[in-house]
């Protein structure tokens, strides 16, 4: 069965950081893509950032690349995303996937 867990969602002020993780099961996680993507308050889904899995190249949605880090540990089954300089534009539930599958998702929360 797979599945993908999220965690270390939470409220952060501007300008502050939150470190995203993703535990990966039932599936080769050292050979599947990985992406982040979020849905803010009454909006759509919108996708944040890419990792492949052989050279872990990384791609990021204009909005976050400078401020975001996608990273993975493959031997932890473990995907991350580092966010740092965080605006309150950047509150949304942060989902991981891969082509076929999502988590739960995680609250991201950027206020004064």
């Amino acid at each position: 069965q797979v599945q993908l867990v999220e965690s270390g969602g939470g409220v952060v002020q501007p300008g502050g950081s939150l470190r995203l993780s993703c535990k990966g099961s039932g599936f080769d996680f050292s050979r599947t893509i990985m992406s982040w993507v979020r849905q803010a308050p009454g909006k759509g889904l919108e996708w944040v950032s890419t990792i492949t899995f052989f050279k872990a190249e990384t791609t990021y949605a204009d909005s976050v690349t400078g401020r975001f880090t996608i990273s993975r540990d493959n031997a932890k089954k473990t995907l991350y995303l580092q966010m740092d300089n965080m605006i309150p534009e950047d509150t949304a539930v942060y989902y991981c996937q891969t082509d076929r599958t999502r988590g739960q998702g995680t609250q991201v929360t950027v206020t004064t």
